[in-house]
């Protein structure tokens, strides 16, 4: 940290060429180290700072502890634009710790240099152009500049050249250039001198730019060509040539095309080859009537504004055969009847063939090789003529044609000129059948059985007809007569393709047995006839209609065993039945088989007996009203003896009997009677839920009790001391208390009886009255009007332990009948 003057020649002042290289020695100097130091210096001498700031020196080590400071070049020194001093700080510091900083004072001196050329021509050749045919005028102004800002001088090399430089340094040309006759290139060599003698040099290319002044011209004398017709696309007819005198000999760049619309031709723009770009066909139009092609071929230097010329070529299109016959159509149909006579001319097959060839020496055809199936039948009159002609009848019915209906034939229609083209005509030859027969049924008449109960649309049989022509002819069926009741114009029908026969309507035994058709057969042209019987089969089919068909009527309830009842009877008739046929079941509501009919079978007519007596006292007979279903059947064995089928028709009668009970003796008394009312649930099937919502809640309600009881035991098992076996004797030997039983007694409230309808006893003939609800009686009063009905109180109580005496009984027993029958009526 001490400083000492180390640094031997400092401060001092040096001098330094502006412009100086890399490396020039500008000023050197020498440090001078310790005594005691043995290694010299530690920090060898530095420019830590220079004044103004610049790194256009460093120092270098020179040896012997002897430096030197040099210039790096970075930036060179120019005495016209930099500082032209530089005060530089050096410092030093030896291995003891001494230091030393001096100041070395740069002067920048300034030198005479170059001129410099400026713009354009500082950086590069300049390459000026000049257009052929342009008057003499100012090309290029030539920038250039002394350091030193001397007056400079401008000279221009070689001197013999077109061109001229003034004092300004302006470049002229001295004459117009024709591009094709002077040079196309000038080299100058600028030069520029300041007034001691230094100079620089520039070259400039001076270019002249050839301008499109010349117009080209055809090279090709060939104006006519000749080719055939149906090249290829892309066949190259000739090239056409050209020159431009601007090209002077080199490839010329020149643009070719065709003036005149067509779609036959192109040419390349860039060579000149004219080649085929579409079909040419000569056989077709325009080429058909002028084969002479005319195209006007134009040749030009430039796309735009430039110098063009035109000539005209014309081409021939020779026609080749190269065209097959053709028949259109190919495929001929022609029709001719089965007896057409020998030679019949059929068809004239050059009406529909041509060949297109223009030339008439390639257009010629001719017709040969007739072939095919049946040809031996068909013949060509000549070969130019193309006519075909029968040669023998056809009968299609003749088992040696085999029933051909249509001859396939080929002709083939050939050209004779090289290469020969042909081509195959097809001939179908159809042989139009002709109706000679008339339709055969295969029976004269036919007959067919059918039930009278068969449904509608039922088959009922089959007519078949045929016809001797070939192909058979299609047949249609149809009923022209018969078949028709009162109530139905047409109860049959006939399918006319198969001439099956179908039932439209239901047949009916009893109002129409037989049935007599008159079918026909027609092949559209030809009819024949047929008679068809159809004979209705009689079958068990009518129900038996009995009359009364339902009847309501009141009986008493002692009435004898035996007694036709009201003196009813049932008469029964059907149609299809004899009256001994019929049977008589009570089907349903005959509770304990008290009621019959008699006779039961055998007859159309039968009564209602009573089969055995009531007995409500016992309470054997509980109803007090009977629905009886009656059904009748006509299947009686003698009357459907013989018959084909053996069905039961079943009828039906409704009968409603109402037994009135006994009548009882009038008492001064006023009468009454015990109405017990009685209300009773019934199982609805719909209602199958409620049963199985009783039963699971039943099931969670004894799960739950049981439940309950376990945790009951189990808490008395803990808590409660278990008892004494002397206990548990006595308490099993303790007899149990039986419940007294609940009784169940009703309590009667007696009314008023009101009779409300009356009847006549069938033993004593006298009339009596009863209420139709109690079926309370007595004998009628002459002249005694009925009573009117009062209103009814029924009080019902349950009385535990009390026991009813004995002059009640009675009472009781009649108070059970009367619940019954209200019962039954619910039923």
């Amino acid at each position: 940290g001490r400083r000492t003057q180390l640094l031997n020649g400092l401060p001092a002042t040096s001098t330094v060429e502006e412009n100086a290289a890399a490396g020039v020695s500008v000023y050197t100097f020498n440090v001078t180290a310790s005594p005691l130091s043995s290694e010299g210096v530690e920090i060898l001498p530095t420019i830590i700072n220079s004044y103004p700031l610049t790194e256009a020196f460093d120092i270098e080590p020179n040896g012997n502890l002897e430096y030197r400071v040099v210039t790096t070049g970075n930036p060179i020194l120019d005495y016209e634009t930099m500082p032209k001093r530089f005060d530089l700080q050096i410092f030093v510091e030896d291995t003891t710790g001494r230091t030393d900083l001096n100041i070395l004072t740069v002067r920048v001196i300034d030198k005479n240099e170059h001129p410099v050329f400026r713009g354009n021509m500082a950086f590069q050749t300049v390459t000026i152009y000049v257009l052929e045919g342009a008057p003499p005028e100012l090309i290029y102004e030539v920038d250039a500049a002394d350091p030193e800002n001397a007056e400079l001088e401008y000279s221009l090399l070689p001197a013999p050249v077109p061109f001229l430089i003034s004092k300004s340094g302006d470049i002229f040309s001295t004459k117009v250039f024709d591009y094709e006759k002077d040079p196309h290139s000038y080299f100058l060599n600028v030069t520029v001198t300041d007034p001691d003698g230094l100079n620089s040099t520039k070259t400039v290319i001076i270019n002249i730019i050839n301008i499109n002044d010349e117009r080209p011209y055809f090279t090709t004398k060939q104006r006519i060509y000749r080719i055939p017709e149906e090249l290829s696309v892309g066949t190259v007819v000739t090239n056409i040539t050209a020159e431009d005198p601007d090209d002077e000999g080199s490839p010329s760049r020149l643009f070719y095309s065709i003036q005149t619309s067509n779609r036959y031709f192109s040419i390349n723009p860039s060579t000149g080859a004219l080649q085929v770009s579409g079909r040419i066909n000569r056989d077709a139009p325009p080429l058909q009537l002028l084969p002479n092609i005319s195209l006007i071929v134009r040749v030009e230097d430039s796309l735009s504004s430039g110098h063009a010329s035109e000539m005209e070529i014309t081409i021939i299109i020779d026609d080749i055969n190269d065209n097959p016959p053709e028949c259109n159509p190919s495929a001929f149909r022609k029709e001719t009847n089965e007896n057409t006579t020998a030679e019949a001319f059929l068809l004239d097959l050059r009406n529909y063939c041509k060949d297109i060839d223009a030339d008439p020496s390639n257009s010629q055809f001719h017709f040969i090789g007739l072939s095919g199936f049946g040809s031996n039948n068909f013949a060509l009159e000549s070969a130019v003529s193309g006519r075909l002609v029968m040669t023998e009848s056809i009968d299609l019915e003749n088992p040696a044609n085999l029933g051909v209906e249509v001859y396939s034939l080929t002709v083939r229609v050939q050209d004779p000129a090289y290469p020969n083209y042909s081509d195959i005509i097809y001939i179908y030859i159809k042989i139009k059948p002709v109706n000679e027969f008339f339709p055969v049924f295969s029976r004269l008449s036919y007959e067919f059985n059918v039930s009278e109960i068969t449904k509608v649309g039922s088959s009922i049989g089959r007519v078949h007809a045929r016809d001797n022509d070939w192909p058979p002819s299609a047949i249609t069926y149809s009923i022209i007569a018969g078949g028709g009741t009162r109530d139905y114009t047409n109860i049959f029908w006939m399918s006319p393709t198969n001439g099956e026969v179908k039932l439209l309507a239901t047949l009916d035994y009893e109002t129409t047995q037989k049935h007599i058709l008159t079918v026909e057969a027609s092949d559209q042209e030809k009819t024949a006839t047929a008679s068809v019987t159809i004979n209705v089969l009689e079958v068990n089919d009518e129900a038996p209609v009995c009359s009364p068909s339902s009847y309501s009527f009141q009986i008493p309830a002692n009435l004898a065993v035996g007694t036709n009842i009201n003196g009813f009877r049932i008469e029964c008739q059907d149609r299809d039945s004899d009256p001994r046929s019929f049977r008589y079941f009570i089907n349903q509501g005959n509770v304990n088989n008290h009621f019959t009919f008699s006779p039961s079978a055998g007859s159309n007519i039968s009564r209602l007996l009573l089969a055995s007596e009531f007995d409500y006292e016992s309470g054997l007979d509980t109803d007090w009203i009977y629905r009886l279903r009656v059904h009748i059947t006509d299947d009686n064995l003698l009357a459907v003896r013989g018959k084909s089928t053996h069905l039961t028709r079943t009828g039906t009668v409704t009968l409603s009997i109402r037994v009135i009970p006994n009548p009882t003796t009038v008492t001064t008394t006023t009468p009454s009677f015990t109405i017990v009312t009685k209300r009773e649930n019934l199982y609805s099937e719909s209602a199958w839920y409620v049963p199985f919502v009783i039963t699971l809640g039943s099931l969670l309600l004894l799960g739950l009790l049981g439940y309950l009881g376990f945790l009951l035991v189990m808490w008395m098992r803990t808590h409660c001391p278990l008892a004494s076996k002397a206990d548990s004797t006595a308490l099993i030997k303790e007899p149990e208390k039986k419940k007294p039983k609940r009784k169940v007694v009703v309590t009667m409230t007696k009314l008023n009886t009101v009779f409300d309808g009356e009847a006549r006893d069938p033993v004593t003939g006298k009339m009596y009255e009863f209420n139709t609800i109690s079926g309370a009686r007595r004998w009628k009063k002459s002249n005694e009007p009925l009573q009117p009905t009062p209103a009814l109180q029924v009080t019902s109580s349950y009385n535990s332990g009390q026991k009813r005496n004995g002059a009640e009984a009675p009472g009781k027993k009649e108070v059970s009948e009367k619940r019954k029958e209200p019962t039954a009526e619910t039923r």
